[in-house]
């Protein structure tokens, strides 16, 4: 009998490579201090996970970033200057990220047992095919190779809509929707998957929920990483995830779980 889970769908920064999901804040906040506009952290990470055209629009709406803008500009920000933005984000995200493709621990591991069980592997992500020019073979070098990789910009609408989860599974023919999952470390990739018809897994310490790098997560003491981790957890539980766990080297126990649950929904 086939395996009852035909597809797994996982994001990519903070969730494959990229432990802390870093690469995004470092060109963020840099093409931002280049209009002499601080973005703090937090805000770079609030809406993280989306495609970094909608990131820039989410940010400039924001009225404190455009208070500033507007305060130091003369004018509130626009399309145009969204536009102009995102001109230098776009290289700036491609060198950030060739320097941060390093796979999470696991993750490779992870993928080969998944396709030992005979499910297929896809992945999403925010960032636009350029930007995934040197990730993609940099992970294949490390051993891993999704069978497709759909980027920012090639479906209509990016997250939280669904669309790009549903053209990850059109072309791994993977079907239904409920015998398949959606891997994600930020709550608007969750809620993409939950709204494809998925199974959600959130991971909540990899990735933007944490904003930590490996080692800074592994120097957290133990009753500091409780809480961070419980506030990651509460914000992916609220996005809809159905499982929760730190990161994807955890993620077998949770695919026979839902495998399980699968076969008694039969």
């Amino acid at each position: 009998m086939s395996f009852p889970v035909k597809a797994v769908v996982f994001d990519w920064a903070g969730t494959m490579i990229d432990f802390g999901c870093m690469a995004p804040i470092e060109a963020l906040v840099g093409v931002f201090a280049d209009e002499n506009i601080p973005l703090s952290v937090p805000e770079a990470r609030r809406d993280m996970g989306k495609a970094k055209l909608d990131h820039l629009r989410a940010l400039l709406a924001d009225p404190d970033i455009a208070g500033r803008w507007t305060a130091l500009k003369g004018a509130a920000p626009g399309e145009a200057d969204v536009a102009r933005l995102y001109a230098r984000l776009e290289p700036a995200m491609k060198a950030a990220a060739s320097k941060s493709a390093r796979l999470i621990p696991g993750a490779a591991e992870t993928v080969a047992a998944l396709r030992g069980l005979g499910v297929r592997i896809g992945s999403g992500t925010g960032y636009t095919r350029e930007m995934m020019a040197d990730i993609l073979p940099a992970a294949a070098a490390q051993g891993y190779a999704p069978d497709v990789v759909v980027c920012a910009g090639e479906t209509p609408s990016g997250r939280p809509a669904p669309l790009m989860a549903w053209k990850a599974l059109i072309e791994l023919d993977a079907w239904p929707a409920r015998a398949c999952v959606k891997v994600d470390d930020a709550p608007v990739g969750i809620e993409e998957g939950r709204l494809a018809g998925c199974w959600t897994v959130g991971l909540s310490a990899s990735g933007n929920g944490m904003g930590l790098s490996e080692p800074e997560y592994a120097a957290l003491a133990p009753d500091e990483r409780r809480q961070r981790l419980a506030i990651s957890e509460a914000a992916l539980r609220a996005a809809g995830a159905d499982f929760v766990i730190e990161d994807v080297s955890h993620l077998l126990p949770v695919i026979q779980e839902i495998a399980s649950r699968i076969e008694a929904q039969a």
